[in-house]
């Protein structure tokens, strides 16, 4: 029997198809009439059951003087409802076979549980509580501001390069809220009054502030139904309009010093303020980022870490946001090695990204490793849960999830070198020597 050979592109083409029809991810949406939107997604290959709510409401969303509110509420929304005793959330979850819990960005807050999916009903009624019923008073607001100050203390004050991210926001934003850690500053949690804390938790934490996204081992009219009984009668709260100061384009080299005493080897950090990640040219310079620095083949490691020896590491990322993205490439030295010679030698792979074609070749390699990440990705139904909600609250697309793999693909040689040309000149671009500090100096 003749055996009948494919080409390598043909192969590839075939791949893409499989790979996408097997990824796909089938839902549901809809919203309640006091503007709540719901995404349901059924997946009855496994007994278990994600919950979540995505509330657009983060870091950027307070005003001077109190920051950190955001976060603040990640923990505080866990203290007690009208019918959850103070401090039981968790005991709840545990002993009802479940997982819980939530995080805080600068653009959003996500609470989830993950429970057998005969304890659906359970999900669903603990996260209408949170969202009707929270208890807000001085002792719960008294005892997290103390939980969040100690979590500063213990992931940006006192831990090496913690403040890597506040200082890359400190420098890179003026006057838009990014500029603030999303974390706040300890004389504004201190400063938080209960009369701050309700009203904040009034205006963000409605329904029509929020995505509830249920996915897993469900039945669909059921479901439907508990979700009506349980989130319906939440009443809507007034419209939230946002608007955040505008900044100015960087037009001219930037350059900074920070400290920090929980290191003894220095950083340099080159950041360029770049869009918000639903915009196609973050999608570029995700490529970017991955074309520079991921793995030991990339042109940064390559050259830097192993052949010249100049750096102990070396790593490009592309920070996304929604309003602006922070893309930055830092080195640590090895031994003596000035940091200048590292941002120099950092700007000389950057420069030939803006203007040269990258090789045919890392194109191929490239968009290899993006559809390996989109086969990969969503392997969960609490990661399908998530990525739902984000694509609809951020992105404004829930189909995203399907189709996001389409935009890397779309990408071009040209279009990456136009990008880099476009965002990432050194007149653009802020120069921080991230130094280590004397504990004993003032």
């Amino acid at each position: 029997m003749r055996k009948r050979k494919f080409s390598v592109p043909f192969v590839a083409l075939l791949f893409m198809v499989l790979t996408a029809g097997a990824q796909e991810v089938v839902f549901e949406e809809y919203d309640l009439d006091n503007g709540l939107h719901v995404i349901l997604h059924q997946d009855n290959t496994a007994p278990v059951v994600t919950t979540s709510v995505m509330y657009h409401v983060g870091g950027k969303d307070r005003t001077e003087g109190r920051t950190g509110f955001a976060h603040l509420f990640e923990h505080l929304l866990f203290e007690g409802t009208k019918n959850i005793e103070r401090g039981k959330w968790f005991e709840i979850v545990s002993s009802n076979g479940g997982r819980n819990n939530a995080n805080t960005s600068q653009d959003r807050t996500y609470y989830y549980e993950v429970f057998p999916s005969n304890n659906l009903k359970l999900g669903l009624w603990m996260e209408s509580e949170r969202m009707l019923h929270p208890i807000i008073n001085q002792e719960g607001i008294d005892t997290q501001q103390e939980v969040v100050k100690e979590e500063k203390r213990l992931r940006y004050d006192n831990s090496p390069y913690g403040q890597l991210l506040p200082v890359l926001g400190e420098n890179l934003f003026k006057v838009h809220p990014y500029k603030d850690p999303n974390i706040g500053y300890m004389e504004d949690l201190d400063a938080a009054t209960l009369e701050d804390v309700i009203a904040y938790n009034k205006k963000y934490y409605v329904p029509n502030n929020a995505v509830l996204v249920v996915a897993g081992d469900i039945d669909v009219p059921a479901t439907k139904k508990m979700i009506s009984d349980y989130f319906g009668p939440i009443p809507r709260g007034e419209d939230i309009e946002r608007s955040y100061p505008k900044e100015e384009p960087i037009t001219e080299e930037v350059k900074a010093t920070a400290y920090d005493a929980n290191i003894q080897i220095p950083a340099v950090m080159v950041a360029y303020r770049t869009p918000g990640f639903a915009e196609r040219d973050a999608y570029v310079l995700d490529m970017i980022s991955t074309y520079l620095s991921d793995g030991k083949s990339s042109k940064l490691y390559k050259k830097i870490v192993d052949d010249q020896k100049q750096a102990l590491q070396v790593g490009a990322f592309n920070i996304g946001q929604e309003d602006y993205g922070m893309y930055l490439v830092f080195a640590l030295p090895v031994g003596e090695t000035p940091l200048e010679i590292l941002a120099a030698e950092m700007e000389e792979e950057v420069a030939k990204v803006r203007t040269e074609l990258i090789s045919e070749k890392d194109y191929q390699k490239l968009q290899n490793k993006f559809e390996n990440r989109f086969v990969n990705s969503n392997s969960s139904v609490e990661g399908i849960a998530g990525t739902l909600a984000t694509s609809y609250m951020l992105y404004g697309d829930t189909n995203l999830i399907n189709k996001e793999i389409e935009i890397f693909r779309s990408i071009t040689r040209e279009e990456i070198r136009e990008v880099a040309e476009k965002y990432l000149q050194p007149n653009q671009r802020v120069v921080i020597d991230y130094l280590p500090k004397d504990k004993t100096d003032n």
